[in-house]
């Protein structure tokens, strides 16, 4: 993922809803055009994010997994 990030959302040690309106709240306040990876341990994540991007009609960029935790990359388009 070569894109900039312009919000990280650290969600590490938080469960399920947790990581996922943490973005939702962040998205709402974003501008078109932001770039926003969150951090998550919360294994549900990386299904959950990706459902409610396509939901919310906004790009899904993509997971990345680190050291015990993934990187949760979406793009704010509308």
């Amino acid at each position: 993922m070569d894109m900039e990030i312009t919000k990280e959302i650290d969600a590490r040690g938080s469960f399920c809803p947790g990581p996922m309106m943490e973005l939702i709240r962040v998205i709402r306040s974003a501008t078109v055009g932001d770039v926003i990876a969150v951090l998550s341990t919360d294994q549900g994540s990386k299904k959950d994010i990706p459902k409610w991007v396509e939901k919310a009609k906004q790009e899904f960029v993509g997971v990345e997994t680190c050291d015990g935790y993934d990187r949760i990359v979406v793009k704010k388009i509308k």
